[in-house]
């Protein structure tokens, strides 16, 4: 899980499936996305299991911590992880866990955002790399304030926000330099979720996978739909163990 590919660093590259019944989490996953699950350092005092897919690791499986619901965790590649922490906190985050250190892998600590969203700030301790590209495609914050988010993100990240596109209902891109990071958008007022980062797992038919995820459980949030100008097409669903993820296909794939 360790990293010291510095041209990556402010975008996303591990993610984690942190659930109430991490069994029943891995053998949907699997089931659905033909993942193959290993654990991470057989015998450690820490259970932690990791997602191969094409022979290489793309995230986690681990035990949700202090009562937390099933939620999927992002993790964000950072320079340093105490400066970033300091700079949440002084932007009106919070910093919820750390920052501390994962023996082997790096440093982190799990941040929220003045509006509550919640994501990790990764230092990795530069002996290998962390190539998640290919599974966990996109990355989308939905929060009450997008202008505040815009500047909470930019001042702790480093990200800028592009103009809202009224095109696709105001939403906006992140960027880091010429690089897309992640999307953001306002939270429809009727949607009862609080400001939330969500993931999307990258899929050769929406539909298809989404149909199968019901006969194994999931539930919809929202049914497969196509995302205008032909961006591409992408469902919500809630895992059985209760983490919620989004299904994405481009539309020029």
């Amino acid at each position: 899980m360790s990293t010291g590919v510095q041209t990556r660093i402010g975008t996303f590259v591990w993610h984690e499936n942190h659930s109430t019944d991490v069994e029943k989490a891995k053998s949907f996953y699997s089931e659905l996305l033909g993942w193959e699950i290993e654990p991470w350092k057989p015998g450690s005092e820490m259970d932690y299991s990791i997602i191969k897919s094409g022979e290489q690791m793309h995230g986690g499986f681990m035990a949700a911590q202090g009562g937390a619901p099933s939620h999927w965790l992002g993790h964000v590649l950072v320079e340093n992880a105490d400066e970033t922490a300091k700079r949440a906190e002084a932007g009106g985050g919070r910093v919820i866990a750390g920052p501390m250190d994962m023996p082997e892998v790096g440093r982190f600590a799990i941040i929220a955002d003045p509006q509550g969203a919640v994501l990790s700030i990764f230092q990795g301790s530069g002996e290998g790399d962390m190539p998640s590209e290919g599974v966990f495609v996109w990355d989308e914050l939905g929060t009450s304030d997008p202008d505040a988010a815009a500047r909470f993100y930019g001042d702790v990240l480093g990200w800028t926000a592009s103009p809202a596109d009224p095109n696709l209902g105001g939403y906006r891109i992140f960027t880091r330099g010429e690089d897309q990071v992640a999307g953001f958008m306002k939270l429809p007022a009727d949607m009862p979720a609080p400001p939330h980062w969500q993931v999307y797992i990258g899929t050769d038919d929406v539909d298809k996978t989404t149909a199968r995820a019901k006969e194994l459980g999931a539930t919809v949030i929202v049914e497969p739909m196509d995302i205008p100008n032909d961006i591409g097409r992408f469902s919500v669903l809630q895992d059985p163990a209760g983490a919620v993820f989004g299904l994405y296909k481009s539309g020029s794939s």
